[in-house]
């Protein structure tokens, strides 16, 4: 799941508003946007590009290798079982508050499919220098720049705020990743993680996490054998027990899912887990030796 500018995108949802804002943001950056759906506007051209009435008649016109969704809640299953079958080899799905049901459903559709999804709840993903897919500011130089580093996010803005202090001690990333904050994702921090260990442009990682869920915890056996250092973050440390904080995802369940186990779960696998995101910089000049 790291998009790369060579690779075709097609935009669901491109003449909304943000649909087109964030269009033109990417083509501006350097993706390589080749097509948009909107079964309304079949036959017209949006931001340089044609609009087709399924992503089905896209494939067969122009062709893609990436869909990003900016998509309602309820359309978003249709949608993304319509980006699958025609051949959508990584699906982003940028929408909240989809219906779980319709997660689990059009997850299975994508494994039976061989697909990847995003998402849903996902900023996107960035390829600093090169391209970026969703609604991240990667044209912010002072925020995203070529580097080595990897960043994989639940959040947007906790990503965009690890990244920013990334730059500013003078690191570039190597990739975004924006897992989403749902508790019920097609990308988890594992599958991100294994991605960019193997990523010959990567040499260290940077994990933002939150407590809720147990992905952080699910990821330390595959943390215990990776020979790139790893630095993590996990907000929540002061959240009450029990309570649902931001995402659909955070909210603690028992012993699992809390800040303490995360963290235990992180420091037992070799990870340097940060009190506060100021101290990214640092932490990877220290991992990097």
């Amino acid at each position: 799941m790291i998009v790369r500018g060579a690779e075709r995108v097609l935009v669901q949802g491109i003449t909304g508003k943000q649909g087109t804002y964030w269009t033109e943001r990417m083509q501006a950056y350097g993706t390589r946007i080749v097509a948009g759906v909107n079964p309304k506007k079949a036959g017209t051209a949006h931001c340089g590009v044609p609009v087709f009435a399924t992503a089905r008649e896209a494939m067969g016109a122009v062709g893609f290798d990436v869909s990003v969704q900016f998509i309602p809640p309820l359309g978003v299953r249709a949608a993304a079982q319509d980006a699958i079958e025609a051949g959508c080899r990584c699906l982003v799905i940028l929408t909240e508050h989809v219906p779980v049901q319709d997660v689990m459903a059009l997850l299975a559709i994508a494994r039976a499919n061989g697909a990847v999804v995003v998402g849903p709840n996902t900023a996107g993903l960035v390829t600093p220098g090169e391209c970026f897919v969703g609604f991240m500011p990667a044209f912010e130089s002072g925020i995203f720049r070529p580097g080595r580093v990897g960043v994989i996010s639940r959040s947007g803005s906790l990503g965009t705020l690890i990244c920013l202090n990334l730059a500013q001690a003078g690191f570039g990333q190597s990739a975004f990743i924006g897992i989403g904050g749902d508790s019920i994702v097609g990308t988890t921090t594992r599958d991100a993680l294994q991605v960019l260990d193997a990523d010959e442009r990567t040499d260290a990682v940077v994990i933002v996490g939150e407590i809720g869920g147990s992905m952080e915890e699910d990821a330390a056996d595959y943390l215990q054998g990776m020979a790139k250092p790893v630095v993590a973050f996990i907000a929540g440390a002061a959240s009450p027990a029990g309570k649902k904080m931001g995402h659909a995802g955070a909210i603690v369940m028992g012993d699992k899912g809390t800040y303490a186990s995360k963290r235990t779960a992180l420091e037992a696998a070799g990870v340097t887990v940060l009190d506060t995101p100021s101290e990214v910089g640092r932490a990877v000049r220290v991992a990097l030796g």
